[in-house]
């Protein structure tokens, strides 16, 4: 191999490794998500905040007395401040 070609190989090693470590830097803050089978045990992990169904597939929560709280099987009760932090968008539709 040339020195030259030995020199793009190396600049570019450099490089990967200045954007991996720049990445590494960077700070990630994600407030994890506690889903729970019912609505009580939600309630007792977040006292002070409301309860929502997520629903994971769709990637909504629901507020209670909406058609579809706590219907379907692929969704979990969570409180209303961490599907928010998690960036779940909440339901317009079933607002009774």
């Amino acid at each position: 191999m040339t020195r030259s070609g030995f020199g793009r190989w190396s600049g570019g090693i450099a490089l990967a490794g200045a954007i991996m470590a720049g990445a590494g830097s960077a700070e990630v803050s994600a407030t994890p998500l506690t889903p729970f089978r019912y609505e009580a045990q939600a309630q007792r992990h977040c006292p002070h905040d409301k309860v929502v169904w997520l629903d994971f597939r769709k990637g909504i929560y629901y507020r209670k007395g909406q058609k579809r709280y706590g219907q379907g099987f692929e969704g979990s009760f969570v409180c209303l401040n961490e599907a928010r932090e998690g960036l779940y968008r909440r339901s317009l539709l079933g607002l009774r």
